[in-house]
């Protein structure tokens, strides 16, 4: 009797065992037969289920490990290619309370086009930015992740409304006081009316309290000096393009003299000066000074081709023009307006300096430099339209010279590394957050495949390529 119940026990104990082995997981989403690219390798990695939960990979492994969970939603993404989710490294959210709602009204246009975070590059929106992001973590709100510098820094008088001013190096701690009570995620500096002294004296005491900086740059300083200052981040690609010049020093001088006069050097004629002594050779060494100090650039090519040939171009039938509110599409007078005024020959240097802008790109790229993709999008940018001004971006820095592989690291990996978030962001694997856009072909063979957007998950939701297209329905 004792031999019987024993074996009754143990068969027991091995048909429970056996049953815990094939029971299933609950899970929230599974994909199968993904292709997943990897941006960091610029491969493509076949035959791959993705498990995920609460918003997180939990797992990637080969298909058949699809039938060890009961998911409540399952995709089949055959012959379909995933990327992490884009990050647009450059946008403005500005205009002021007239235009908070027509701002909001844009957010969705992101998510639509693969877009999962955002970088807000300064502007006067913030308070209701912050709540932005509130509704849009809870669900409330279809948009982009938003990590934002809330109000520009800038000297007297400054030409953006929102900014604030910082007149004199004394001020510079009570302006970085206020953006650290704001609670913003780096610093913006402008340079409209900031003179030198005050913009590195900002970057200095921001490097010291740990914040990051970013931003335009008199031309009374040196990309070289805001660099060894602690200068993080480059907006657009004037500055770097005063560091190739071997008379940058002279020319700086030259500057600083003029402001003591009553006709200060302007911008343009300072730009003049600048493409007449560039030098490859000297523009090159000084990117690999950017990479050893891990300065990062944001260089918004799409954006100067934009709004360079304003005076030619018929946006009037843009397909994105229907989803730009009447307010916003009115700020684009001032641009319109200036472009009108050129000179042929203004018009001729312009493009002239654009197309030498491309080759600072895949320069940088060779040096090191880390680049950020960023399309400038906002308000006052005129037909720079949120969403597809990015992938437009990423066409543009192919055209310039970088592999589709490299293009896309600017937009994915790049942004999360550089903004301290790569344990979560940037890439698709274990542990990251499940940013994820499914697209209908491989971008790794053409960069304009970032447009065939299938289907994006973003902050626990699906959105199947039906939803797309509703998000893009004009209301």
């Amino acid at each position: 009797m004792k031999i019987h119940s024993f074996l009754a026990v143990f068969l027991s104990s091995l048909l429970l065992a056996g049953c815990a082995t094939t029971q299933q997981v609950n899970r929230d989403l599974i994909i199968t037969n993904a292709n997943i690219v990897d941006v960091t390798a610029g491969e493509v990695l076949t035959g791959k289920t993705l498990v995920i939960d609460e918003g997180v990979i939990q797992e990637i492994s080969d298909t058949e490990a699809a039938n060890r969970y009961n998911a409540t939603a399952t995709i089949d993404a055959q012959g379909k290619y995933i990327i992490p989710g884009l990050w647009d490294n450059h946008i403005h959210l500005r205009g002021g309370e007239a235009l908070e709602e027509e701002n909001k009204n844009l957010l969705p246009l992101f998510i639509a086009n693969g877009i999962t975070t955002v970088r807000d590059a300064g502007g006067d929106l913030y308070p209701a930015i912050r709540q932005w992001r509130d509704q849009i973590t809870a669900g409330e709100l279809v948009g982009p992740r938003i990590i934002t510098a809330g109000p520009k820094l800038d000297g007297p008088n400054p030409v953006w409304e929102g900014s604030i001013e910082v007149a004199t190096v004394a001020e510079v701690p009570a302006a970085l006081d206020s953006l650290q009570r704001l609670g913003v995620d780096f610093v913006k500096i402008y340079d409209s009316t900031i003179s030198g002294d005050v913009f590195l004296a900002i970057v200095k005491e921001a490097e010291a309290r740990g914040m990051m900086t970013a931003g335009h740059m008199p031309f009374t300083v040196s990309l070289g000096e805001a660099i060894d200052s602690g200068l993080d981040i480059t907006e657009h690609l004037y500055y770097a393009f005063k560091s190739g010049s071997p008379q940058e020093d002279s020319i700086t001088n030259v500057i600083q003299a003029s402001y003591e006069t009553e006709k200060p050097v302007g911008f343009y004629t300072a730009l003049d000066w600048l493409y007449d002594s560039y030098d490859p050779a000297t523009a090159q060494s000084f990117f690999q000074r950017m990479a050893a100090a891990n300065a990062a650039v944001v260089p918004t090519l799409h954006i100067s081709e934009v709004l360079d040939n304003l005076h030619q171009d018929d946006h009037s039938t843009d397909e994105y023009l229907a989803y730009i509110g009447e307010g916003i599409e009115q700020t684009y007078a001032r641009r319109i307006n200036s472009a009108k005024r050129r000179s042929a020959e203004s018009i001729q240097f312009m493009n002239n300096l654009n197309s030498r802008f491309h080759t600072l790109v895949p320069a940088m790229q060779a040096a090191g430099v880390t680049i950020l993709a960023g399309s400038d999008a906002g308000a006052y940018n005129s037909y720079v339209y949120p969403g597809i001004s990015l992938h437009e971006e990423l066409e543009q820095m192919v055209e310039a010279g970088l592999t589709p592989a490299q293009a896309l690291r600017t937009a994915t990996i790049n942004g999360a590394q550089f903004m301290g978030k790569s344990a979560q962001y940037g890439t698709v694997e274990k542990g990251k957050v499940a940013d994820l856009v499914l697209l209908e072909k491989n971008p790794l063979e053409d960069i304009s495949h970032t447009q065939s957007i299938h289907t994006v998950i973003f902050g626990g939701k699906t959105y199947t390529n039906e939803a797309l297209q509703g998000l893009l329905q004009v209301n």
